[in-house]
């Protein structure tokens, strides 16, 4: 490649991604998921469309598309709050595993009957498709305002239920008989176990590591973090356990450890996933072939309606039982059950092993994941009002940015008051610091000033907050918490209540 072709591929690379931010934009407006926009693109630049760019290269889309899901579980995984996350863990476990069980059990036996597949064929579809899709909940779920538990549910299982699927897709595509499904379960479940206890050690080595090294610059965080959470994948795959579990545990460890400078770290990682998210979409648009996909479209629309109608609910039904949970939740969690690039880059399984009618079993998981994503998205958050599950929205949590003081053993908080934020009207005294932590300075409207105990906070205040090292945690605890519940957090049952002797201390502070 010279040099003149480079430049032309950077122009081109640029082009897309400027046009991709800009389709974010018009999706947003029009409830449009974004993941169909990206496609759309893929398929425009590529054969039969705009660009007339031929591309079949079905082994570099499944690598891409691998490293790409590597980025967007860590972006997830980051972003997903344990205390959330916490209570539904083990009914998204069990809809990670019985349900997968179940929607592969199902979806098979009616592509196989429905469409006349071999049964090889009909499992291979009935596995690719069973699999939640983390990037398409991670940024739907977001945007609609559900109860913690549905979301926390929905999350935990589309990073839980990647592992499952992906060892089934590879077991029904490898050549020759699939014998003693027992020991198919047992591999499941050692590969998961595997996993889990490496990305948990990752995670927390990791954490522990960025909590007490302070780095020369802020900008090295990030890159830190993103390069902990593709050390826990890589070493879960190379030690023949679901890497892609351990790099979801990994990222939500280092996610709820309060890292320095944690805000820039969040904004790198959306980024990263944002780019993971282009990139993957366009390329599995580009090797799309649409002259070839028009005798598929029946047959995926019918195997779709079965997943969506028959198989999702089912599993859902199955997999929950033990839980008690509502009819109302079961629903929503059942039409949530979002389909993405996951099942399409799982597709490109058995193109790469030569299944027979790999390709086919391409086009209609394709066809799939653009129809029912273009009916399930949007019509997410009509179904949540119609069920009432719909959750009010509550007092947006600060944005606490901290760097440590390594000479000092101490840590300078920037805290900054959004809108909604319930630290708005508190004066600096009512705050209830711990001892051994103070706000130092306040900016407010350009200008900088040492706040009296009197000083009333207002929206857009920024405030330094320097803490010492063993205080730290329990000032930030205390800033979230008046952020949420006010002057009267303590008393209100949100955050901690102040002991005698932070209370003892606010009231010395008063008096000065």
């Amino acid at each position: 490649m010279t040099v003149h072709h480079l430049n032309q591929l950077l122009l081109v690379c640029a082009l897309v991604l400027l046009i991709a931010v800009a389709a974010v934009r018009i999706s947003s407006r029009s409830g449009l998921p974004t993941l169909l926009v990206y496609l759309g693109l893929g398929v425009a630049i590529g054969q039969d469309g705009v660009g007339d760019v031929p591309f079949n290269n079905a082994e570099l889309t499944q690598v891409i598309g691998y490293a790409a899901l590597v980025v967007i579980l860590a972006e997830g995984g980051l972003g997903t709050k344990w205390k959330e996350i916490k209570p539904a863990l083990p009914a998204a476990s069990s809809l990670a595993l019985v349900g997968v069980a179940v929607s592969v059990g199902v979806t098979a036996t009616a592509a196989h009957y429905f469409i006349d597949l071999e049964w090889r064929q009909a499992f291979i579809i009935g596995a690719v498709v069973s699999s939640t899709d983390a990037a398409a909940v991670f940024s739907v779920l977001r945007k609609i305002p559900l109860p913690a538990r549905v979301t926390g549910i929905l999350e935990a299982e589309s990073g839980f239920n990647d592992a499952p699927v992906v060892i089934l897709v590879v077991a029904f595509s490898t050549a020759g008989p699939v014998e003693h499904w027992y020991a198919l379960i047992g591999e499941i479940a050692l590969e998961l176990a595997i996993g889990a206890a490496i990305g948990i050690a990752v995670g927390w080595l990791g954490s522990f590591g960025l909590r007490h090294v302070a780095l020369p610059a802020s900008g090295l965080y990030p890159i830190a973090v993103m390069a902990i959470a593709v050390v826990a994948y890589a070493t879960g795959a190379l030690a023949h356990g679901s890497g892609f579990l351990a790099v979801y545990l990994a990222s939500m460890l280092l996610g709820n450890a309060k890292l320095p400078h944690w805000p820039a770290t969040r904004g790198f990682a959306e980024g990263l996933g944002w780019i993971a998210q282009i990139g993957m979409f366009v390329l599995l648009g580009l090797l799309v072939t649409p002259h070839e996909v028009g005798n598929d479209v029946v047959p995926a629309l019918l195997v779709g309606l079965i997943l969506t109608m028959v198989a999702r609910p089912l599993s859902v039904i199955v997999s929950l039982l033990p839980f008690r949970i509502p009819w109302q939740e079961q629903t929503l969690l059942s039409w949530a059950g979002l389909r993405g690039a996951v099942p399409i880059i799982l597709a490109t399984i058995p193109m790469v092993n030569g299944v027979p009618e790999s390709r086919r079993i391409f086009n209609i998981v394709f066809v799939l994941v653009v129809v029912y994503t273009l009916i399930q998205g949007p019509t997410l958050p009509w179904l949540a009002r119609k069920l009432r599950l719909g959750a009010s929205p509550g007092a947006a949590d600060l944005g606490i940015e901290s760097a440590p003081l390594e000479r000092l053993r101490g840590h300078l908080l920037s805290v900054t008051i959004p809108e909604g934020s319930r630290m708005h009207g508190v004066e600096v005294g009512e705050l209830r610091m711990p001892p051994g932590a103070a706000v130092t300075l306040v900016v407010r409207d350009g200008k900088s000033f040492v706040p009296a105990p009197t000083t009333v906070l207002r929206l857009g205040d920024e405030l330094l907050v320097v803490a010492t090292d063993p205080v730290r945690d329990a000032a930030e605890k205390r800033l979230r918490a008046v952020g949420q519940g006010g002057k009267l957090a303590g008393w209100l049952g949100t955050g901690e209540v102040a002991t005698e002797d932070q209370r003892g201390h606010t009231a010395h502070r008063k008096s000065l």
